[in-house]
């Protein structure tokens, strides 16, 4: 299992969750997100990250012209598209040489069935709580709802994720397992900065089960 720690934006923070080689960082290029990274961060700064560690941003309803722009000035690996993005906008993205990550929000009367449109055009799916954000609401959705999930597409883990529930026996139970966890607001001493000791934590942990 893999770990995506997210939210970034501070420099002297990302340089110290890095040190820990998480296996991605997420940086949020959505201006309507607390976590917004566009003032924080300059290119210099993800240029020093290794190269194990794959740079995803994150956008929300954006055009592709601006997603690729983005991508272009930070040199990122992944977008991950947290909006309303049709399957004809992924493809677009993917059509472009980048892997694409859509997530969705799931409550307790999410159909599964509506990820297939989104198949061709992503090489990941997320699942997050809804909430009355794009992301980033803290909160943990029923697990239990993701034996519905019978698609072969890796799909990472989100929404509230904590040192408490990620060593519990529900998550022990999720089925199908995630290919990756998605951290954020678990893991922060304040808006966009991460505790270091605790990612620290969870990073040695998620290496120890695999």
């Amino acid at each position: 299992m893999k770990v995506k720690v997210c939210g970034m934006r501070d420099p002297e923070n990302i340089r110290q969750i890095a040190a820990f080689e998480p296996d991605f960082m997420g940086f949020i290029f959505y201006e309507g997100s607390k976590r917004y990274c566009q003032n924080y961060i300059t290119p210099d700064i993800l240029a020093e990250l290794p190269a194990t560690i794959k740079k995803v941003g994150v956008f929300v309803n954006e055009t592709t012209e601006t997603i690729l722009q983005t991508v272009c000035k930070y040199k990122l690996d992944m977008v991950q598209l947290h909006g309303r993005e049709t399957p004809r906008h992924c493809q677009e993205i993917k059509d472009s040489g980048l892997e694409v990550i859509k997530a969705f929000s799931v409550d307790d009367n999410f159909v599964f069935e509506s990820t297939l449109l989104y198949e061709q055009g992503c090489d990941y799916f997320l699942f997050d709580t809804r909430g009355n954000n794009y992301g980033g609401n803290g909160t943990v959705f029923d697990w239990e709802i993701l034996k519905g999930y019978l698609s072969n597409k890796p799909y990472f883990l989100s929404g509230g994720l904590n040192l408490e529930n990620l060593k519990s026996r529900e998550f022990e139970r999720i089925r199908p397992k995630p290919f990756a966890i998605d951290v954020n607001s678990g893991f922060e001493l304040e808006l966009g900065l991460k505790d270091v000791e605790k990612v620290k934590e969870l990073i040695s942990f998620i290496k120890e089960k695999n």
